[in-house]
């Protein structure tokens, strides 16, 4: 069993800060800007879009954060990508679709990032155990 990491902590910490923090800002008042309102049809857009769209490229930049905090390659990266990136995305789906059911239908757009950022804290869990899993390239089949 592996002790306390603290430069764990500190990659998901600054990848909050440096990355998610910002770009989540900028997406979801994009998103707002471009779907305004509250109506059960523009809520749905919302989540569609949050989750079809935003959601793979927050796990790109997500692994990619990572990968390149601790030094690893590219090839690594795309091994991790074709490895993990179903598993957060459908891993977010439990987490995200009914949290953003919410936000887009019932927070008021000011306060949807502080939202969306205390749940994250919660997701963060399966995030972190998920982006510091180690991972097996699959063998190479001969032709």
């Amino acid at each position: 069993d592996k002790g306390y990491d603290p430069m764990r902590t500190f990659r998901m910490g600054s990848f909050g800060f440096l990355l998610h923090g910002t770009t989540g800002h900028y997406f979801y008042g994009f998103l707002d800007s471009k779907l305004p309102g509250t109506a059960p049809m523009t809520v749905a857009s919302k989540v569609a879009i949050d989750q079809t769209i935003w959601n793979p490229i927050f796990g790109c930049m997500f692994f990619g954060y990572l990968n390149l905090m601790e030094g690893k390659s590219l090839d690594d990266y795309t091994t991790k990508i074709k490895t993990d990136l179903k598993t957060a995305v459908m891993g977010s789906w439990a987490v995200w679709v009914p949290a953003h059911t919410i936000n887009f239908a019932f927070v008021p757009p000011a306060q949807r990032l502080l939202y969306i950022n205390t749940i994250q804290i919660g997701y963060n869990v399966f995030l972190s155990f998920l982006g510091n899993k180690s991972v097996e390239e699959e063998p190479k089949k001969e032709l």
